[in-house]
């Protein structure tokens, strides 16, 4: 049973104290990144964006508290610390926030380790104390690294998570834990079919928060394997900007602009406006993929306890035909040059508008309790293609074929959830409640289809002629309305879901257990098919133990439940995915807080996982049960000053555990999933030389290895012909001076032929996507 104590609160005297405070510049702007310290008791902490910091577990007494930064004068203040009761701190630095700006840029203190989630996790926990893996990819990560979408090598920056199968910059579709896990944003599921939703260009992201495991109790529907929240920009009260501008190989010219400021001078109605824009070809022939991007938010504090925010993102994609991506050969894998391609130019170009409207309210109802409430509104319309062969022949001869992909997407979406604190004796409560409804609609038109060639004048891939195809270009139907052109191609759902959880502190918050459930009523149908629906409890049970101020060990139990869309061959129900994660790991921060290590291990049963049937397109038959167990290990953050590293390793082995279906003769009991790789390993190291002639100049290197890699989706039928493993070298070298950066990245440093792909066996051909070869990315940026 949960305890949610919301209407009387116990107060109880406790052993230690709390230090709450906001640090703000001369110019009364927010200061973050400060570090706090009491040197005496070798506590310390970091403010976050808006300035603030906490301090919890303080014995009473007197105490220096110390505040600093790198190469400025620290500033000291006595406090008093009591027993049960919060003591609140104001400092004043002595420089301007521009000022401040400068020393954290000059001093690398945006670093690649935060050590608190977003407000749309919900969680009221640290990172460290918190009973779950969640690893948060940093904006100074995202920078350094050049990374300018959602696609573009966000992985390498969490342990097991892989990019294997994808129409280039459309989707990301990311797997970790041997599976593909949720796609959210702001706290919201945003998948609507397989293909989405739209990968978030990076002008609009502030970090990227990745959940391993089941969190359904926290963020509705969710795969076991876990899922991964993009946060956006939010104004931060501090009046700067930043513009930027990207040249790199393959034609990719790319400029952004960052603008942050107030609309009244009282500080009340605030904003925030991202703009980007770019062209970007590819290392294929005749690709591209150009966009821009427009993100203005509005926030409003209405008063001392009410907040309103109000964001719009609007993006827009205008590219080459998204199957163009994909190589086709009988003769075995990587047979064809590196920048081969079957693509047809003058294909029409698929063009793509993406509308995203969020209503953020937040309600503080007592020092305690806390009030939000948000809604959401996706609309997104797609017109274009997407090639996939006819015939795939011995003779390295193909048909090429290129069937419509016109697509439409709407989503209204709503969550209201309350955070509170209280206490029972000696006991602390951390308590979180709410409900998640939506309603979600997509349709598509694959119906159409058109062959480039004649079987008696077919491709030659040997030696391919890029003029105009002898069957001449398709001709689509992109006039009739696509409701009545989509029919089979329609997926609709609607989901309720109620969820509370209690975490109950003890020994002074040194023992936290959590007790959570979460009750979700899902009505869908999907390709033409029946409507069902489907009702699921799932519980959790997590336990985090302090075995110092810097050390945490968790265990974890908890369920999942997700709807899933497909036609079975069988005829039978689709029935929704379930699944329980086991997890422990144990968890520590060093220097202070500096850098921090996760180790974790896990195991995941899956049941009801549909699987696609080759012989029959659309057709899909249910494998069972899988099993996914492994290990995890990351490591992130400033080591000393100026060095900032990434590592991370994942062993992970899913195995299919029982089969339901008979139509299932591909796969037996033992057999790998599809789509997993057994040994994934990162890592990206940052330094900057902090004093001397050379200061501001700085180095980055980083690599990916992935060993032991598994098909997408039919194993090959000539064991000689596996994914080899994939090694990726990147390096790079930039200088930062006041308000300029400038960064230069050299990826695929080794120049290896590099890439993913499976047997297809409805074709009888393999298939592969190539990664570009040696490539450079020259960025400027300038703050003011």
């Amino acid at each position: 049973m949960i305890a949610v104590h919301c209407c009387i609160v116990l107060l109880a005297q406790s052993t230690t104290g709390i230090i709450k405070g906001q640090i703000e510049t001369a110019d009364n702007k927010p200061a973050e990144n400060v570090t706090v310290t009491i040197q005496s008791i070798k506590r310390s902490t970091i403010t976050a964006d808006d300035g603030s910091f906490v301090l919890r577990n303080i014995a009473p007494g007197t105490y220096q508290l110390e505040s600093s930064l790198v190469s400025y004068a620290t500033m000291t203040k006595e406090i008093t610390v009591q027993a049960g009761k919060t003591t609140e701190v104001a400092i004043h630095l002595n420089i301007s926030d521009q000022q401040l700006q400068e020393v954290i840029v000059r001093s690398g203190t945006r670093n690649y380790k935060t050590n608190t989630l977003s407000s749309s996790l919900r969680l009221q926990t640290p990172i460290l104390e918190t009973p779950q893996n969640i690893q948060v990819v940093t904006n100074k990560a995202i920078a350094d690294q050049q990374i300018i979408s959602m696609s573009d090598g966000v992985v390498r920056n969490v342990s097991g998570t892989v990019r294997n199968e994808h129409w280039g910059d459309l989707y990301t579709n990311i797997t970790s834990r041997g599976s593909q896990i949720q796609a959210f944003r702001n706290g919201f599921n945003v998948v609507s079919s397989f293909w989405g939703p739209l990968t978030e260009d990076m002008s609009i992201v502030d970090h990227i928060e990745f959940v391993k495991g089941p969190a359904g109790f926290m963020l509705a529907n969710g795969d076991p394997g876990g899922l991964y929240n993009v946060v956006t920009k939010k104004p931060t009260g501090q009046t700067k900007g930043e513009a930027g501008f990207t040249i790199g190989s393959f034609d990719l010219y790319r400029s952004t602009l960052d603008i942050d400021g107030k609309l009244s001078k009282d500080g009340r109605l605030l904003y925030r406006f991202n703009l980007a824009a770019q062209q970007k070809k590819s290392h294929r022939a005749f690709e591209y993929n150009n966009r821009y991007t427009i993100a203005p938010v509005i926030s409003y504090q209405v008063d001392d306890k009410t907040k309103l925010t109000f964001e719009y993102t609007y993006q827009n994609a205008k590219m080459s035909d998204v199957g163009s991506f994909y190589v086709f050969s009988t003769q075995g894998f990587a047979t064809l040059p590196r920048n081969f391609t079957s693509m047809a130019p003058g294909i029409d170009p698929t063009k793509i508008n993406d509308h995203n409207v969020y209503v953020n309210m937040q309600r503080q109802l007592s020092s305690q309790w806390k009030l939000t409430g948000q809604l959401a509104y996706f609309n997104y319309k797609q017109t274009g293609s997407s090639s996939w062969p006819g015939a795939v022949n011995p003779d390295g001869t193909m048909i090429r074929g290129i069937s419509s992909w016109d697509a439409k997407s709407q989503m209204n979406l709503g969550q209201v959830f309350i955070n509170g604190e209280a206490k029972t004796g000696a006991v602390s409560h951390k308590i979180l409640g709410g409900i998640d409804v939506a309603n979600k609609e997509y349709m598509a038109d694959w119906s159409q289809y058109h062959e480039l060639d004649l079987p008696s004048l077919p491709f030659d891939t040997h030696n391919p002629d890029y003029g105009i195809p002898v069957n001449g270009y398709p001709a689509f139907d992109h006039t009739t309305p696509l409701e009545q052109r989509a029919q089979g191609g329609v997926i609709n759902q609607r989901y309720s879901g109620l969820y509370v959880q209690d975490e109950s502190g003890f020994l002074e918050n040194r023992i936290r257990l959590t007790v959570a459930g979460r009750y979700t009523y899902v009505k869908q149908s999907e390709y033409g098919g029946t409507p069902y629906d489907a009702k699921h409890v799932t519980p959790r049970v997590g336990l985090s133990v302090s075995i110092d101020k810097q050390t945490s060990a968790y265990a974890l139990y908890d369920q999942a439940f997700l709807p899933q869309t497909g036609t079975l061959l069988s005829g039978k129900k689709v029935q929704p995915i379930t699944g329980s994660n086991i997890e422990f790991g144990i968890k520590r921060d060093w220097a202070g807080g500096k850098w921090n290590t996760t180790l974790a291990v896990y195991r995941i049963i899956k049941n009801n996982e549909l699987a696609s049937y080759g012989p029959v397109p659309n057709m899909s038959i249910e494998l069972g049960q899988k099993r996914a167990q492994g290990i995890e290990f990351d490591l992130r953050g400033r080591i000393i000053n100026g060095l900032n590293l990434l590592f991370n390793y994942a062993y992970t082995d899913s195995k299919i555990t029982k089969i339901t279906d008979n139509a299932v003769t591909d796969f037996k009991v033992g057999d790998p999933v599809p789509s997993f790789v057994r040994h994934t390993t990162n890592s990206w190291l940052n330094y900057k030389i902090q004093d001397g002639a050379l200061k501001g100049l700085g180095a980055s290197a980083g690599f990916t290895y992935l060993a032991k890699r598994f098909t997408f989706w039919d194993a090959s039928p000539d064991p000689s012909q596996q994914l080899p493993d994939y090694f990726k070298l990147d390096a790079g070298l930039f200088w930062e001076k006041d308000q300029l950066t400038i960064t230069a990245n050299v990826f695929n440093v080794l120049n290896e032929y590099l890439y993913s792909g499976s047997y297809y066996k409805w074709l009888s051909a393999y298939y592969w996507q190539t990664d570009a070869p040696r490539n450079l990315r020259l960025s400027i940026s300038y703050r003011f």
